[in-house]
């Protein structure tokens, strides 16, 4: 499980609202099914838990689902079913060792869910090998975001083409 340190490929785009990043969560949704795991890296307040809600309300919505996305930031984690697919949502946080996430069970999840994972810094070496990174900055005008997707797996190359769809004009 260690985590590649070269990405395979990397691209980045701002967002100057919201409503971009929830568009650019909407446009990547149904290429993610079970088993795939998003590393969702930056500081606080820089896009994590907005993509991730996003993300999982695109996900809930194709099966005629509306629920409430509250953060995992107390919980650890919040679970949802979209149809077949399992969805996991960790905020890892508030963890100071690996075995609490081993606790959670999130290591059994990488391989049966989509899992969504903030401050995946806290896996350390254990980060799955096969993850997309994306990672959330704040941009030199501080009300953008920038936002960069990794892989180092081939498995993702099918972003690259999907990236180059995005609407970004709200």
């Amino acid at each position: 499980m260690a985590h590649s340190t070269l990405p395979r490929w990397k691209q980045t785009f701002t967002a100057c609202t919201a409503a971009q990043t929830t568009r650019l969560a909407e446009t990547l949704r149904d290429g993610f099914s079970a088993g795939d795991t998003l590393l969702l890296d930056g500081p606080i307040g820089a896009g994590k838990s907005h993509f991730a809600r996003s993300l999982i309300r695109a996900k809930l919505a194709d099966v005629d689902l509306v629920e409430d996305i509250p953060s995992p930031t107390f919980t650890l984690v919040q679970t949802y079913q979209a149809g077949e697919m399992e969805i996991w949502h960790s905020d890892l946080y508030r963890l100071s060792m690996l075995d609490e996430v081993y606790e959670l069970g999130l290591f059994d999840a990488f391989e049966t869910a989509l899992c969504l994972v903030e401050w995946p810094d806290r896996l350390g070496e254990a980060r799955p090998e096969n993850a997309l990174t994306v990672r959330f900055s704040i941009a030199q005008n501080p009300d953008f975001r920038d936002i960069t997707l990794s892989a180092s797996d081939p498995k993702w190359d099918w972003l690259r083409d999907r990236l180059n769809k995005v609407n970004w004009r709200d």
